[in-house]
């Protein structure tokens, strides 16, 4: 039986976040923790150029060695893209440590699982297969990126805005903020925002091209 799973949103910035591997698939687990605001230290004897320019530039640790235990003393996270037997390592000492532990495609080594996420500036829609199918994941995050357009991103920071005024307005009560905050979240809401946005960009689009023809001739 599959374990029910808690779905949850996590803050890393700031927080240590080891990388055990230096694989393209550690390289991209990397990329994501850093786009978190992780402070990243990554294992392994061997990297791709890009991890090696991260850590060229200190936007990384690299430390060209073998796993050890003690590599996850303060650790939030760790993303082990390893072999079996280390994988079985990194998760056991991570589960000693109340640590969170993803090993990749090693569902019995991990604690927690890396989700098929749509991102739309603020707005993250997080699918997950309990690691049963990583395929399926996928295709539903494909689905559901031609569903939920660019558009998304710039509406729900408009809609943090107005709610931001909404609460700044003592003279609304309780029940009418609620009714404005579920108006302006509303389907009809953004297609009248997804139409504002698309004239928006056309007149910038079109602004554009004069200057490049004159910039081209």
């Amino acid at each position: 039986m599959t374990a029910r799973l808690y779905p949850l949103f996590l803050n890393l910035e700031g927080r240590t976040c080891v990388v055990v591997g230096g694989s393209e698939m550690a390289e991209q687990k990397t990329h994501e923790l850093l786009d978190a605001g992780a402070r990243v230290r990554l294992i392994a004897f061997q990297v791709t150029d890009q991890i090696s320019a991260w850590a060229n530039s200190g936007k990384l640790r690299w430390e060209t060695r073998a796993y050890e235990s003690a590599d996850l003393c303060d650790a939030f996270l760790v993303v082990s893209v390893a072999d079996a037997e280390t994988n079985a390592r990194v998760f056991a000492d991570a589960e000693g440590l109340r640590t969170f532990c993803n090993a990749v495609d090693d569902i019995p080594h991990c604690n927690c699982y890396a989700s098929a996420v749509v991102r739309r500036g603020p707005l993250q829609i997080a699918i997950s297969t309990a690691g049963n199918s990583p395929a399926l994941a996928q295709r539903l995050r494909k689905e559901f990126e031609e569903q939920f357009g660019e558009a998304y991103g710039p509406w729900v920071e408009h809609l943090g805005e107005t709610r931001n005024l909404l609460f700044q307005d003592r003279e609304l009560n309780a029940e009418t903020r609620r009714r404005m905050l579920h108006e302006q979240a509303s389907a009809a809401s953004f297609e009248t925002f997804r139409g504002a946005y698309a004239r928006e960009r056309n007149s910038h689009n079109s602004a554009g091209c004069p200057a490049d023809s004159r910039n081209s001739s």
